[in-house]
């Protein structure tokens, strides 16, 4: 393996994706499984993630599956003590899961509704993160990745509790990535614009004209595929980030600037 290859290696690594039975998130458990790493694949559809499983376990790497909703801390709680007694340690945390609406007023969001996003985008992270930064501080260290979106740092109208939740969460990975660099943990941050999900065509198909809205927000005037997500979270993921902390990497074709 050569230098510059090695950089990006994640063999003898365990990494823990939320969400990862679809969509973003399978992409990148499985893109972390091709650079190496074993990995525990958190979501609430067990069956999606046992798929997903089966094809990291096809590429000689091990996976495990826990079932887990991010709006409750207990099973937030039982995922860590899983993937642990699992795979005895954590190098790597992909907080990718989260919830998006349809575009509605902000004079509409009722109170469950703001507690439900913020629940589960930022509460349920933050004590995911919060719980593997001690694993991490016993074995030497590890990277977190907060997956945001690009609304978080250019928020528009009719998204507000998505956007919003988000954006609290942008300020959380900056809070992480100081207090948690003295234990050799680097926390960085991914701002997705327009990826091709089950997220997006559910609001394309609910809102007439936002697929082709969302094009025109890009400079390179499309919509991505979720593969183009793996670079970018194995770059942070890896030793090819190593002097890399608190910072956000948006990825979303120019529709923003940092």
């Amino acid at each position: 393996m050569t230098a510059s290859k090695a950089l990006f290696d994640l063999s003898q690594k365990v990494c823990l994706v939320t969400g990862a039975n679809r969509g973003l998130g399978r992409a990148i458990a499985i893109g972390l499984a091709e650079a190496g790493a074993d990995v525990i694949i958190a979501c609430r559809d067990k069956a999606a993630g046992a798929a997903v499983a089966g094809e990291i376990a096809s590429q000689g790497r091990r996976a495990q599956v826990v079932p887990c909703d991010m709006e409750r801390w207990s099973d937030i709680d039982t995922l860590v003590k899983a993937a642990c007694d699992s795979f005895g340690r954590l190098d790597v945390l992909v907080n990718n899961a989260g919830i998006a609406h349809d575009p509605l007023p902000l004079t509409d969001v009722d109170e469950g509704m703001f507690d439900r996003f913020f629940h589960v985008n930022t509460r349920g992270p933050m004590r995911l993160a919060s719980l593997v930064a001690q694993r991490m501080a016993q074995s030497g260290g590890g990277s977190i990745v907060n997956i945001l979106t690009f609304g978080a740092i250019k928020p528009g109208g009719y998204l507000s509790m998505y956007c919003s939740s988000k954006a609290a969460m942008r300020s959380l990975n900056r809070s992480m990535a100081e207090e948690w660099a003295p234990l050799g943990i680097r926390v960085n941050a991914i701002a997705p614009g327009p990826f091709m999900t089950d997220m997006l065509k559910d609001l394309a198909g609910s809102t007439e004209g936002f697929m082709d809205f969302t094009v025109q927000t890009t400079l390179l005037k499309r919509v991505a595929e979720p593969h183009e997500i793996v670079g970018p979270v194995v770059f942070l993921a890896s030793a090819a980030s190593s002097y890399v902390t608190g910072q956000i990497l948006p990825v979303c074709g120019g529709g923003i600037s940092m």
